[in-house]
């Protein structure tokens, strides 16, 4: 599960990174993929406490 964070991370920084140089829709793009992999972190961790 370590990887999706990781990986939500790199997204966030690529999103910003878009964002300053002007690629605003690379940058909603990268920002929409990392809240994804944040939600399937929670829910993912929700289970595995869970269980």
């Amino acid at each position: 599960m370590a990887d999706l964070i990781g990986l939500a991370i790199v997204f966030l920084i690529l999103a910003f990174i878009a964002f300053v140089l002007g690629a605003r829709g690379i940058a909603g793009m990268s920002m929409n993929i990392a809240k994804w992999l944040v939600i399937i972190f929670i829910i993912l961790a929700i289970i595995t406490f869970i269980l």
